[in-house]
């Protein structure tokens, strides 16, 4: 698979970097866009005013541009958090998109948007602050009328971006269970 892997508001991190590689073993083909152009953050709240200062439709203008190279190919959108907001966005945008991969986040559908029959696969911390659970009984529901086939995980305890070991909410059981389940996902894409 020909996976374009977003990041979340901290950045282009080693965490991310790392994903990439274990999808990389796995014998996916991987890219990692920085659309924070070499800023990291260590906390959640100094990445998410960098992302404010931007701006989202500059943010999704970076990411398209990132990917639009490759979406002949017939992408795999994944993401951390904020990056995986802007993967279902790309997934959704894309009638060439083969998967969505969201990991510890969600966006906002638009209304009438079709996804018919694409694989999306959401992991998400129980409970996460960021995703609620009234929050993603809305998006599960509004993911099925766009078409789209949705599998969702949740892991009790973890914290938000608990597959990042450099961060507080790393949860490794969580992590490794995630990474399990999301490459047996991408094999059967």
């Amino acid at each position: 698979m020909n996976i374009m892997l977003f990041h979340s508001t901290h950045g282009l991190r080693p965490a991310v970097l790392q994903a990439a590689d274990r999808l990389r073993a796995a014998g996916h083909e991987v890219w990692t866009p920085d659309l924070f152009e070499g800023r990291t953050f260590d906390t959640v709240e100094e990445g998410m005013e960098h992302k404010e200062k931007i701006g989202k439709e500059e943010l999704l203008k970076r990411a398209v541009l990132a990917a639009a190279p490759y979406s002949e190919r017939g992408l795999v959108y994944a993401g951390f958090s904020l990056g995986a907001s802007i993967a279902q966005t790309l997934a959704l945008g894309d009638d060439k998109a083969r998967g969505l991969l969201l990991l510890h986040g969600t966006s906002d559908i638009a209304p009438g948007v079709t996804a018919d029959e694409l694989p999306v696969q959401l992991h998400v911390a129980e409970p996460d602050p960021f995703e609620t659970d009234d929050w993603l009984s809305a998006w599960y529901l509004q993911m099925g009328r766009t078409g789209a086939d949705v599998e969702v995980y949740r892991y009790a305890g973890a914290g938000h971006l608990y597959t990042d070991p450099d961060l507080p909410d790393y949860d490794e059981e969580a992590a490794e269970a995630t990474w399990r389940v999301a490459l047996g996902f991408l094999d059967s894409l």
